[in-house]
């Protein structure tokens, strides 16, 4: 039920009778399972691109989704959001206004499916670091949404690159995870760019931190 007495609550309040009486607000949480491939077919072309093929700095972003048996996802899907590799958005939603991508081309939201291995890449460029609150700034970070069948909302974490070591210590997110997790939002080096591991649920301590938003 929704709470019409509730002004704060995060659902429209049942008066309209269609939804195009609705305004805009808060969009009500939808279950993510057990139809998501079907949902969200045909898929978006290039939706696993984020710039142009010879833009500089473009690398590969790959993730690789396990259950809690350490088994392969094989119908999850993925979405980042991330800046650009000036730490910015096109956006006049960005509280320093909106400023040109950096590079040109770059768009910050990319969607892909697994393949049989659970393993998804995303083509992009490393993002810059981004202002905080009280003067502090989060080290450079993409934000995932991980999806799969049976799953009833989705799930959030980030990847943080290793090289900024020094960032991740003052990074105000990573601080709210408990020190001995926060190595799991890491990602490796590759040759081509970086890899995680998400550990959907795991006994032995190896599952990944998500956040609630």
């Amino acid at each position: 039920m929704i709470d019409t007495q509730n002004p704060d609550a995060p659902r429209y309040p049942v008066f309209a009778r269609s939804q195009d009486e609705v305004p805009f607000g808060v969009t009500p949480s939808q279950t993510v399972g057990p139809y998501v491939h079907i949902g969200l077919l045909p898929r978006w072309e290039n939706s696993g691109t984020t710039v142009p093929e010879d833009a500089p700095g473009r690398v590969d972003v790959s993730f690789t989704v396990l259950d809690g048996a350490g088994q392969p996802i094989v119908d999850a899907m993925i979405e980042t959001w991330q800046a650009d590799a000036e730490g910015r958005f096109d956006t006049p939603a960005d509280p320093r206004g909106a400023a040109e991508a950096t590079p040109a081309g770059f768009r910050s939201l990319a969607r892909v499916f697994a393949d049989d291995t659970g393993t998804i890449v995303v083509h992009t460029v490393k993002p810059g670091a981004l202002p905080a609150e009280n003067g502090t700034a989060e080290a450079p970070h993409i934000n995932v949404g991980l999806f799969a069948r049976g799953m009833l909302e989705r799930l959030y974490t980030r990847l943080y690159f290793p090289e900024d070591t020094e960032a991740h210590e003052a990074d105000p997110v990573l601080a709210a995870v408990p020190e001995a997790d926060r190595p799991k939002l890491i990602a490796a080096k590759t040759d081509r760019g970086y890899h995680l591991t998400i550990h959907v649920q795991n006994a032995e301590g190896r599952e990944t931190p998500f956040f609630a938003l």
